[in-house]
């Protein structure tokens, strides 16, 4: 059976660990799903304000408060959004993978999915000059054979599964990758996101109920010694009254002194060094079905 991931010691007298982190999706997000989307001209300046006008109100924020944070960032975000991409490397924030166009990995080969690996880190080094050595998969949809395409491209860390409240080394043939846990309920997405004919209910959730429950659940995690993981886009998230909520969040966060606030590849780095035993994540045999 697979052994639940253990409580991580954090650096100095830090209790718990967070990050808040960004994806970058803009119009990819459509794209993937369908081409034809490009055709929405509404639709895509939907997309469109998160590099154009979320992306800078949030670096904006993260300047207020000094700290550094990850943004995931499809292939195709950095080929349409250059200057944007390097606005944020420019800041001192760490650029992660994202796949290309945001693609769904559910179900591809490990061909197809080494192809969107690399198209991705090309397009990602093409414009910032630095190798990404974080990922997280689009949809965050892992394969089975994810771990080892990623490690055999020498990524660091992996922040896609949620099995855990705080980061682990996962096991990969006679490897390893640092996983950073994520969850659902920290992901503006289910909160914000309403696109006709696409994705959501319809119901947009108030800003101020949202932040509460990304509060609570700090709290939470924080009693535990855990890894806070926030996932936000810029699309959503950068319109100013959420924004305006996630600063609330930020600076409360950042005013306990026992929080140890930093990007994912930091703490990638720090679980590395704790030379932590590998931790299997395995699969369900369909003979036990």
């Amino acid at each position: 059976m697979t052994v639940p991931a253990a409580p991580v010691p954090w650096p100095g007298a830090a209790r718990c660990a967070a990050s808040f982190s960004f994806d970058v999706d803009a119009e990819s997000a459509m794209l993937a799903v369908d081409h034809g989307h490009a055709n929405r001209m509404s639709a895509m300046s939907h997309q469109a304000y998160g590099p154009l006008v979320g992306v800078p109100r949030i670096l904006k924020i993260l300047a207020r408060h000094e700290i550094t944070s990850t943004f995931f960032v499809p292939g195709y975000t950095a080929v349409r959004y250059p200057d944007v991409v390097r606005s944020i490397v420019d800041e001192g924030h760490e650029i992660a993978h994202h796949g290309y166009l945001h693609e769904a990995m559910a179900g591809l080969s490990a061909e197809e999915e080494a192809a969107i690996l690399d198209r991705g880190t090309d397009a990602l080094e093409k414009v910032t000059g630095i190798r990404p050595v974080g990922y997280r998969a689009p949809m965050w949809e892992l394969n089975w054979h994810s771990p080892q395409l990623l490690s055999d491209r020498g990524f660091l860390y992996d922040s896609s599964l949620m099995d855990a409240d705080h980061p682990y080394e996962l096991a990969v043939g006679a490897t390893s990758l640092v996983e950073i846990p994520i969850q659902w309920a920290l992901d503006d997405w289910e909160q914000y996101c309403f696109i006709p004919d696409f994705s959501g209910t319809g119901l947009i959730e108030s800003p101020a109920k949202v932040g509460e429950m990304w509060r609570l659940e700090f709290d939470a995690m924080r009693a535990e010694g855990a890894c806070y993981v926030l996932t936000n886009h810029p699309f959503l998230t950068g319109r100013p009254s959420r924004a305006a909520a996630l600063e609330s969040l930020v600076s409360y966060v950042c005013s306990l002194d026992d929080v140890w606030v930093t990007h994912l590849g930091a703490i990638a780095e720090h679980v590395r060094g704790l030379g932590l035993a590998p931790r299997s994540v395995q699969r369900p045999d369909p003979t036990d079905f």
